[in-house]
């Protein structure tokens, strides 16, 4: 059922905001769900539901600069002062623990959307081992928007303005291009979406919708470099089953052309167990898509879930 968010304290010294919701009945499995860029955890209650009700019980938590999690070195829109790739994952590593000792025995699975994808490849490469499934998407690890915005053209924008201010560089490279993709549009949020009341409730959410900072830009860009090399993706525990998914109509993954060559570097990189699914249509938050689209990435997400679900590796830490 679902419960009230309640505050976990991470090594990295972050009050992380954590939603949990478990099931009535016994518990299958565990998920982390990590959300994306510029909104927050609390958007996925629907999600948690609908897998509480299958019997896998749903930890989501708030980002380091996002929703309600605080730290001293993390103010909103801001990752960390320094190490902010490092923090991030030490975060989730703190959630995963708190998951494994309330469901000790239970397989766990993670599912990143976009940079929570991002997170997630990170996250396989360092603490893989022991994981039943991570789930990579909507996310790109291609260098396009990163080449549009550029690395002298980002150093130039924080030596004029300082690392702690919104990166404009970035808005246009990002959420203003992918929003221009779409004809005809509402707003320029439509590129997440078909379903108009889910663009007006991410357009009146004052969590949502933000320009990160230079210095969040910079960590992100730390996050994508470091896994989309080929020995990066190598890092992966080569049994680790992963699942890819995007949508036709998801400007930020060139239509799901970068989620399916993710797939494929993955495979080549050793990979063996790789399964991608493109949704026809979709846009990039799949899960807030109109049905049936919706529909066909729920049972994806089932269908991943309960297929890998049958034997528990072990927790972390374990002998």
């Amino acid at each position: 059922m679902p419960e009230r968010p309640f505050l976990l304290d991470s090594p990295t010294g972050a009050a992380i905001n954590l939603y949990r919701t478990r099931p009535l009945g016994e518990v299958r499995g565990v998920l982390l769900v990590l959300h994306g860029l510029a909104e927050h955890a609390g958007r996925y209650g629907r999600l948690a539901l609908e897998m509480a009700a299958r019997g896998f019980a749903v930890y989501a938590p708030d980002h380091r600069g996002h929703g309600s999690t605080t730290a001293i070195d993390a103010p909103m829109r801001r990752f960390a002062s320094k190490a902010g790739p490092a923090k991030l994952l030490r975060d989730i590593h703190a959630v995963r623990a708190r998951a494994e000792a309330d469901h000790p025995g239970k397989p766990v699975f993670v599912l990143g959307h976009s940079m929570g994808g991002h997170l997630a490849m990170n996250y396989g490469r360092k603490h893989g081992e022991g994981l039943a499934g991570l789930l990579v998407w909507n996310a790109s690890f291609e260098a396009g928007w990163q080449e549009r915005l550029g690395r002298v053209a980002l150093r130039a924008e924080k030596a004029l303005k300082g690392s702690d201010v919104a990166s404009a560089l970035f808005a246009r490279a990002t959420f203003e291009a992918w929003g221009r993709a779409i004809e005809p549009r509402r707003t320029m949020a439509d590129w997440l979406s078909h379903d108009e009341r889910a663009v007006d409730r991410y357009n009146a959410d004052p969590l949502c919708g933000w320009t990160p900072t230079i210095s969040m830009v910079e960590d992100l860009f730390a996050l994508i470099e470091d896994a989309r090399l080929h020995s990066g993706l190598a890092d992966l525990p080569r049994r680790l089953p992963i699942h890819c998914l995007g949508g036709t109509q998801d400007p930020a993954t060139q239509g799901g052309q970068a989620v399916r060559r993710l797939a494929a570097r993955l495979e080549e990189a050793g990979s063996l167990d790789v399964r991608c699914r493109i949704v026809e249509g979709a846009r990039h938050e799949t899960l807030n898509e109109v049905e049936p689209m919706r529909q066909e990435a729920v049972d994806e997400l089932l269908d991943f879930l309960e297929h890998h679900s049958v034997v528990a590796p072990k927790p972390i830490g374990a002998p």
